[in-house]
């Protein structure tokens, strides 16, 4: 009998428990997520440095080329600055020629360079190849920039940076020019139009995430176009 007993309290309790465990108090509001969803990851060909160093092996020497802005260096400072100094709220600044000539002239002294990008031009330099920046900055007069990335990445043989803004265009996209001229086998870069220049130059494109608190807004779409994506290249 005590036995019964002990099992009917057990019953009565367990059914008790299961709908308050179960049941919502109150209609979520938001989307929100859950933990399975949270480790859900998106279809996205990601690749590692270490990666395409064992893909290298054994290949002869190549060149390669970056953009700058948000893809080696983080200088939303310096946009930051010229917002604020030409056009307030607005982007016209990008446009203005006094704010091209005051950034290239220096200001990349204060942008950092990111450690992804430090990590690819040192493979690649280990490996013989030649670097190439192609950046979509309209040219200032005077070339600061060049200088400021030789040092910061240890350039063993510097080209100068090509500005590509501003020039008259001779293709979709004002990046594809200079990786043609260079004859580049692999482009890195943060933006969309990165990725569809190297596809117009037909050429390998590689996408390297963009820092979340970039001055450069909205956030592209990584993998957006199938091409390859850096992992751990925000920073």
């Amino acid at each position: 009998m005590k036995n019964l007993v002990k099992l009917s309290l057990v019953a009565l309790l367990t059914a008790a428990a299961i709908p308050a465990m179960a049941a919502k108090t109150e209609p979520y509001t938001n989307q929100g997520t859950n933990a399975r969803e949270m480790l859900v990851e998106q279809p996205i060909h990601w690749i590692s440095v270490e990666q395409l160093k064992k893909e290298l092996e054994g290949k002869a020497p190549i060149n390669v080329s970056f953009d700058i802005d948000d893809t080696v260096l983080f200088s939303s400072p310096c946009f930051y600055h010229g917002q604020q100094k030409y056009s307030p709220g607005k982007h016209d600044y990008l446009k203005n020629q006094d704010f091209w000539n005051e950034v290239n002239a220096g200001c990349d002294q204060y942008s950092i360079p990111k450690q992804i990008a430090i990590d690819l031009i040192n493979m690649h330099q280990a490996r013989g190849d030649q670097i190439y920046f192609i950046t979509g900055r309209t040219a200032g007069d005077k070339d600061g920039v060049t200088p400021v990335l030789q040092k910061a990445f240890n350039i063993k043989d510097m080209h100068p940076v090509e500005f590509m803004g501003g020039r008259e265009l001779t293709t979709k996209y004002n990046k594809t020019p200079g990786i043609i001229e260079h004859k580049v086998t692999i482009h890195y870069g943060d933006s969309d139009d990165d990725i569809l220049a190297a596809k117009e130059a037909g050429v390998r494109g590689i996408r390297l995430m963009r820092a979340a608190n970039s001055t450069y807004q909205p956030m592209p779409t990584l993998g957006g176009y199938g091409e390859e994506v850096l992992i751990n290249s925000s920073y």
